[in-house]
């Protein structure tokens, strides 16, 4: 066993409520952990809590450069972040309507634009990841979104008393973060592809389908990620599975997903299942629409015994 590490970040899509339902899917042996959707970390924390990824080596990738970024020097240099972010806690209970937007407009957004390379990639500070890390904590339910000019623009959300730092969460990441067999890598969810090898476990966590025009949480950074990347990924996964990878995957119950895999014959010869297993969603403009939906996980690992909702 590790020693307990939660994710740092909210994440839109975070998967700690789900974790009950995907522990049932993790392989009982597997050669290398790769994360496509890095987001939050839930399933790598929870794996790496549980001691399974022990001489594994492990990848995970996320193209949300801030996200990478963060964790980077979170990795690196965690006591510094938490400096910052004591600052930042101590701003905060001065006022903290006016210390968030001067934080997000006059700090967080123009720091991030000069320190942006040719290439897209943030070279982050201990100062920048603090920040990312309070407005994660106190922007509204802790969203990441950005506008067409690729400007954080989440606004400052109502919470009377937010954990601004967490010394012991940020170090236990760090640990977690820094083992010698992990690595971290900014990049499409494509970048698997190619590394991806017979025996390895894969969880495939893509920003979900919407399930009607009011639910597109998809804008984690300025490109969407929309009807065509789904298919995109679903051929990626499809191919992963003939190579003899186990693979986990989540998605939303929109019927775009349902034709990609439940109800696609080259998915199924290919090896994969459908489950529906009800979750709640976090993420919503208004706390009663926060309701437990179906969600699709797709899978080639039989699950445990315990049965599931709606095998298909």
């Amino acid at each position: 066993m590790s020693p307990d590490a939660r994710p740092l970040l909210k994440w839109a899509g975070g998967k700690r409520q789900l974790l009950p339902h995907l522990r049932r899917f993790y392989p009982p042996a597997f050669r290398r952990y790769i994360e496509p959707f890095f987001g939050s970390g839930a399933v790598f924390f929870d794996l790496y809590a549980s001691g399974r990824l022990d001489g594994r080596d492990v990848v995970l990738i996320d193209s949300n450069q801030d996200l990478i970024g963060c964790y980077e020097t979170v990795r690196d240099r965690p006591a510094e972040v938490s400096a910052a972010l004591d600052r930042l806690a101590a701003g905060h209970a001065r006022d903290p309507r006016a210390h968030y937007y001067d934080v997000r407009d006059a700090r967080f957004n123009p720091q991030r634009a000069a320190r942006r390379d040719a290439g897209g990639r943030i070279a982050y500070t201990p100062e920048l990841a603090a920040m990312l890390i309070y407005l994660n904590r106190t922007g509204f339910n802790g969203l990441f979104r950005l506008n067409a000019s690729g400007g954080f623009n989440v606004p400052m959300g109502r919470y009377d008393r937010p954990r601004i730092n967490d010394p012991e969460r940020l170090a236990r990441v760090s640990a977690a973060l820094g083992s010698p067999r992990v690595r971290l890598q900014h990049g499409s969810f494509e970048s698997a592809l190619p590394l991806a090898r017979r025996g390895d476990f894969l969880y495939v966590d893509p920003p979900y389908a919407p399930l009607g025009p009011t639910a597109n949480f998809t804008a984690y950074t300025a490109a969407r990620f929309g009807e065509a990347d789904q298919v995109r990924l679903q051929r990626m996964v499809i191919a992963l599975a003939r190579r003899g990878c186990a693979l986990l995957v989540s998605n939303s119950t929109a019927a775009t997903i349902v034709q990609l895999y439940e109800t696609n014959a080259e998915a199924r010869a290919a090896g994969l299942q459908s489950w529906r297993v009800p979750a709640r969603r976090a993420i919503n403009r208004d706390a009663t629409g926060r309701r437990a939906v179906p969600e699709l996980l797709i899978a080639n690992v039989d699950p445990l015994v315990v049965p599931l909702e709606g095998a298909c």
